[in-house]
């Protein structure tokens, strides 16, 4: 795949992840979701990965590979916003409002879907970037999915341990994307080392 194109196919990513944070912050705050706070941090997130692509597509692999390393450590970024939000949701679990929560990720599974169905071609042909960019769009596709059941059962039950519980599982699957980036990303940079 040529750069360009690679470079066209990061800003289309980063330009949808961006547009949706916004949505999915305001309405996150608004009805008090840990769900929704954890997707729209990692939406934030995304944006942030696929503008270092466009930076570091031309780059030689070995640099690309460190950088690839480094996307792995920002994938946890929203993990730990995610475990900070459920431990201070804890002391006061309150359940947000289902019918926002349910419309506003199933928003987010539309945008993450397109977003992954973008990157599902091109996710070997970057190496660990493009790698970053389609795991974090796959599992944003999973979570979205898990919080508009999440608003179904919050709507059936008024608890607030179903948003919780779907924020607690973004955390885990994003730990996973970040430690598959990292493996990744080694993999490349030992691939790229000089020969002895």
């Amino acid at each position: 795949m040529p750069i360009d194109r690679m470079r066209r196919v990061a800003a289309l990513v980063a330009a949808l992840n961006l547009g949706y944070f916004g949505v999915e912050f305001a309405v996150a705050l608004a009805i008090g979701s840990v769900a929704l706070f954890a997707d729209s941090v990692d939406f934030l997130e995304d944006t942030a990965i696929n503008l270092l692509i466009l930076l570091a597509l031309g780059w030689p692999p070995r640099r690309r590979a460190a950088l690839g390393a480094g996307l792995g450590g920002l994938l946890l970024v929203p993990s730990l916003a995610t475990l900070w939000t459920a431990w201070t949701k804890f002391g006061h679990p309150v359940a947000p409002a289902a019918l926002p929560l349910s419309v506003t990720g199933a928003g987010a599974f539309a945008v993450n879907l397109a977003c992954a169905a973008v990157l599902l071609r091109w996710r070997r042909a970057g190496g660990s970037l493009l790698r970053a960019a389609f795991l974090s769009a796959r599992n944003d596709v999973i979570a979205n999915v898990a919080i508009v059941a999440a608003g179904a059962v919050t709507a059936a039950t008024l608890s607030p341990w179903p948003d919780l519980a779907v924020g607690l599982g973004i955390f885990a699957v994003n730990l996973d994307a970040a430690r598959s980036v990292w493996m990744a990303a080694h993999r490349e940079y030992r691939a790229a080392a000089p020969p002895a």
